[in-house]
């Protein structure tokens, strides 16, 4: 007898610790509605204690939405499985609950001696999905809201000002914090699109099985819990779509956005209608484009497809003419919001904002401007003393260096090493390349490189590129930000 009721202690202690461990919510009750079982997960999605629930009537601590019924009790009741089903309910605290469920009642014999409920918290995931919905039907920025007179951003402004014109779909090239919405968003309100909405999905932001619903929208029944549900597609109609970090799609879910491009309509997931759709799709894309396609992280089908115009944005680091330009705008732009009269920064946080690589390009700039001015106490001038300490700590000299190395010379070197030996001539490098700043000496022997490769092809591009190891493409991309006259 005491040996069976140590292995009885045992196996009980075995379910407490798998019940406890397991990544999913458990809660059980008896025949009476009353809790029994409530595992440390669901107290977790529910942010309650067991003593909340032990021993209590199951709707003294959690409520329904009028005509919503709870699965656990409908299990218990009315002798229901439910498999993968969706459920919003709210705790005793106000707290709103989603979750996924499999509910089923619990059987000794032939009677219902209480019901189980295993649950997936998805709570998160649905407020993310509403976060990143960003409708704009009155989009704030135009092309007066770009700052900047450098010749680069100039250019830039100039393509997308032309792209206005046409319902050509358009690819946006920059590194993170350059400001590919401000153009999208520029292209919109000057476009014949303009009266229609403008909405911007994150792709990243959430998982492909999400984002294909939201993108293409859901019919009822096409699984537990489908409603008929409108995508962004539709939503979009008559506007432009944005989507960002087109890249960090699924390559199928890529080969599916390419066929509601060329084809102008999409189909609802678990329909057979198709639904014609005149949306304007911008895309974005924050690495070099030949190198997702290279790493598989972008369908060249959908390149082609989506960059029918191509906008490439340049990096703050290589305009940084414009720095004291932007400078002004922020501080313009907290002046406002803080009821501040800051006017302007000191000469030597100019020249230290100069020698800054500015890794995170004019989103940072701008952070770097609000925390100043965060600390400023009745001072109209930023000083050095009032920039941010993890700023003022770097190293310019080091920042401009490192970023050298990581955005020149490691993105550049698409095989560097198939550049002819006899080009790699010192004395001739050094007589056409003068010494200075790393970085400006990398830029001007890659230009210088590409240059006498094309005066020796006889500005052949194909056979220039084979030569160089780069593909036509990119060979194109880096004649036009190197400002080679070709």
């Amino acid at each position: 007898m005491h040996s069976n009721q140590n292995e009885l202690n045992q196996l009980v202690k075995i379910y407490e610790t798998l019940l406890n461990e397991i990544d999913v919510g458990v809660h059980a009750i008896n025949e009476s509605g009353k809790t029994v079982m409530y595992n440390n997960k669901m107290m977790e999605i529910e942010s309650l204690s067991k003593e909340d629930v032990f021993n209590k009537d199951f709707l003294e601590v959690f409520e329904f939405e009028e005509g919503q019924r709870s699965t656990l009790l409908e299990a218990l009741f009315q002798k229901k499985k439910f498999t993968n089903m969706r459920q919003t309910y709210f705790t005793k605290n106000g707290k709103a609950i989603t979750t996924i469920n499999n509910t089923f009642p619990i059987y000794l014999g032939d009677q219902v001696i209480g019901a189980i409920e295993i649950a997936k918290d998805v709570t998160k995931l649905e407020n993310l999905i509403k976060n990143n919905l960003n409708l704009k039907g009155d989009t704030r920025f135009t092309f007066d809201s770009l700052i900047g007179e450098s010749d680069a951003i100039k250019e830039v402004i100039e393509i997308a000002k032309r792209a206005t014109r046409t319902p050509s779909s358009v690819l946006i090239i920059g590194e993170t914090g350059t400001g590919k919405e401000l153009f999208a968003q520029g292209i919109h309100n000057g476009s014949e699109h303009s009266s229609g909405p403008f909405i911007s999905q994150n792709c990243a932001a959430m998982p492909d099985t999400l984002i294909e619903s939201l993108l293409f929208g859901t019919k009822k029944g096409a699984f537990t819990g489908a409603t008929d549900q409108v995508g962004l597609f539709e939503q979009a109609e008559g506007g432009t779509l944005l989507l960002d970090e087109i890249n960090s799609l699924s390559p199928m879910l890529q080969a599916k956005l390419l066929r509601s491009i060329q084809e102008k309509s999409i189909k609802r997931i678990g329909d057979t209608i198709t639904r014609k759709v005149n949306v304007r799709i911008i895309a974005t894309i924050n690495e070099d484009p030949v190198e997702a396609i290279a790493n598989n992280r972008l369908r060249k089908d959908l390149y082609y497809r989506l960059s029918v115009v191509s906008l490439f944005i340049p990096p703050l680091r290589e305009r940084k003419e414009d720095i004291p330009f932007l400078v002004n705008s922020f501080i313009q732009k907290y002046n406002h919001i803080f009821q501040m009269e800051v006017t302007n920064v000191s000469e030597e946080v100019t020249q230290l904002l100069k020698q800054y690589d500015w890794p995170g390009n004019v989103r940072e700039l701008e952070h770097i401007i609000e925390a100043s001015m965060n600390v400023l106490i009745g001072e109209s001038i930023i000083d050095f003393s009032h920039l941010p300490f993890h700023f003022r700590n770097k190293s310019a000299l080091s920042s401009t260096i490192e970023s050298s190395m990581v955005g020149v010379y490691n993105t550049n070197n698409e095989n560097n090493s198939t550049i002819p030996k006899d080009r790699l001539n010192d004395n001739e490098l050094n007589s056409a390349v003068p010494r200075g700043n790393l970085k400006d000496y990398l830029l001007q022997a890659e230009k210088y490189y590409i240059k006498k490769s094309l005066e020796e092809n006889k500005f052949h591009k194909t056979k220039t590129a084979n030569e160089l190891g780069l593909s036509r493409q990119t060979l194109q991309y880096r004649i036009k930000r190197l400002d080679i006259d070709s």
